[in-house]
């Protein structure tokens, strides 16, 4: 199939450079026909020189300025190149420095095989053959012997050119998808960065959600076809300008030209939504004078937030990364990032006994601050401990002012993310921050994610396990989101369940999940796991969540995230309960 393409090697630069070359040499066997033979006629020495300096020329020219051409561009190249010879043979002044002039036909060959597709390739070798024979036309000398011999060896050169042009593109490609490789896609990011303005240039790295599960569950082939599948779909929905490629394993990525990072992002996100195989993306689009290192490392950065904010979902570093990261450690210095809560309650009673940590910050100039922006840089620039740091500090304070309205029982949850969690010292300096602000450990939790207990790392478990033994308890955020975990609830070091919003929004509309939720609460309770239901927004959902039995619930019906010190004006305004029941 890739034989009817372009070769993946023949990148405008690599073209100009070879056209140009081969132009040069054309010129100079041109020149060295005009000044070691006798011309019968002044005239034509002058003519083939003119040809010959004008090869040289544009050889020249081909060589200094071709790479900012457009690959059509070079039809023309090509087609100037035959019309050159084919009036450079004539004016040779013997048969034998016809046929030399003739075998410089043979340079245009190979570049034919070298920069075009079968079909448009077969259309100028046609036309060398016959521009060959009109060139050696009515020289007595050339037999039909002769044209045969030049035909006999110009096509040898050609096909032998042809086919290691085409072997080497092969190195460019994925034996599996037929999509280019990790090779092949950075010649093309080496091409099209000179080619293009900075900002216009979007590139995004795609790793399918779960492979290993697929891989593990229903074997390598299950999984080999799932790729094809994705391949299939990127080419399809994808621009044609668009350079698709398989770095390897599940990993996959894209370049598009003329794009700037959000437009990208846009596009992914629709090619995205109408994907039957799941699957996420970092997008990054490119800023003044940035290489293309930095570009793919960018997207990278994106890819890895985007995995942690639970899969799913595609994630932009637009370029402006570091220098809100600049301000984010400026904000954590001046101690201006905090924590708001929100209020975790009984569905049952109603009654506020938790509160989930949240973090917030609002720039002098920016206003505020999307958490998923800010958290997703502190994540890539190596922030987030000095974050999680100041949330988990802002959090305990804030408790003390709620504990005093709701009683001194109260609940504390904080989100921590991976990276945090492996980082050194992690378990050591929670528990010393906890401790100097009072709070006590067995009422404090930490909320990890789904997709950070699938990515089942010995260390982010060793530490999650360590924390428990201090008296403190673990969450797992997210819960329904994905379907790795649910076989191994009865090993995660975990003591709470938190429902996502979505699994949470369809209780009440659909039956079947209904009756997930009855299993999933009875099959908690068993294994000594408290459910806590997020993302409650109904009275109806509050309801059903009371009739099942769910021991704790969250969501906007109940309380909006807020700072602490309004959370306890308001309650204390209310009348709210002072005493809560532990849990």
């Amino acid at each position: 199939m890739r034989s009817w393409t372009a070769p993946a090697l023949a990148t405008p630069r690599v073209m100009a450079l070879t056209a140009g070359t081969f132009y040069v040499a054309g010129g100079t066997a041109a020149l060295a026909v005009v000044l070691s033979a006798t011309f019968p006629a002044p005239g034509r020495r002058t003519s083939l020189l003119a040809l010959a300096l004008t090869a040289l020329v544009c050889g020249a020219g081909l060589v200094r300025w071709g790479r900012r051409l457009t690959r059509s561009s070079f039809h023309v190249v090509v087609g100037a190149g035959t019309l050159l010879i084919t009036v450079a043979v004539p004016l040779a002044p013997t048969t034998a420095s016809a046929v030399a002039l003739a075998a410089v036909y043979a340079f245009v060959a190979i570049d034919v095989v070298f920069f075009f597709a079968t079909l448009p390739a077969a259309v100028h070798l046609t036309a060398l053959v016959v521009a060959g024979t009109v060139a050696l036309h009515g020289r007595a000398d050339v037999t039909a012997g002769v044209l045969l011999a030049l035909a006999v060896v110009g096509l040898v050169v050609t096909a032998t050119a042809g086919a290691l042009v085409h072997r080497a593109s092969d190195a460019h490609h994925d034996a599996l998808t037929g999509l280019r490789n990790r090779r092949g896609f950075d010649a093309a990011l080496d091409a099209a960065l000179p080619a293009t303005r900075d900002g216009d240039l979007g590139l995004a790295l795609l790793d399918v959600d779960h492979f290993k599960a697929v891989n593990d569950r229903q074997g390598h082939v299950a999984g080999d076809a799932l790729l094809e599948e994705l391949a299939v779909v990127l080419r399809r929905e994808l621009p044609a300008d668009a350079v698709v490629a398989r770095f390897g394993g599940d990993e996959f990525a894209v370049l598009l030209p003329g794009r700037t990072g959000s437009a990208a992002l846009d596009l992914l996100d629709t090619v995205r939504a109408h994907t039957a195989v799941g699957w996420s993306a970092g997008v990054a689009g490119r800023v003044a004078g940035e290489s293309g290192t930095d570009l793919v490392r960018r997207a990278d950065a994106a890819l890895h937030a985007a995995k942690l904010a639970g899969r799913g979902r595609c994630r932009l570093d637009d370029g402006d990364s570091l220098e809100l990261a600049a301000d984010l450690e400026q904000a954590l210095a001046a101690g201006d990032v905090e924590a708001w809560l929100q209020p975790v309650v009984e569905p049952a009673t109603g009654r506020v006994v938790g509160a989930e940590a949240l973090a917030r910050w609002t720039h002098p100039s920016r206003g505020p601050v999307r958490p998923d922006r800010f958290v997703a840089v502190a994540e890539t620039t190596g922030l987030v401990v000095a974050l999680g740091a100041a949330v988990l500090a802002s959090a305990c304070r804030g408790a003390h002012l709620l504990a005093a309205a709701h009683g001194p029982d109260l609940l504390l949850t904080v989100n921590v993310s991976g990276r945090e969690i492996v980082a050194d010292g992690w378990v050591e300096r929670t528990v010393a921050t906890v401790r100097e602000e009072g709070w006590p450990l067995d009422q404090f939790v930490v909320e990890v994610t789904e997709s950070v207990v699938d990515a089942s790392s010995p260390a982010a478990l060793d530490a999650l396990r360590r924390l428990r033994a201090t008296g403190a308890a673990v969450a797992i955020d997210d819960f329904g989101t994905g379907w790795s975990s649910f076989s191994r609830l009865d090993t995660l070091p975990a003591d709470y369940l938190k429902l996502d919003h979505a699994f949470t929004a369809a209780i009440t509309t659909s039956q079947r999940r209904t009756a997930l939720l009855q299993a999933l609460l009875s099959l908690s309770s068993s294994l000594g796991l408290l459910v806590v239901a997020e993302g409650v927004e109904t009275p109806e959902q509050a309801d059903l969540l009371a009739e099942l039995g769910c021991p704790l619930a969250q969501g906007y019906l109940f309380a909006r995230p807020a700072p602490a010190a309004d959370l306890a004006a308001a309650a204390q305004a209310g009348g709210a309960a002072c005493r809560t029941e532990r849990v």
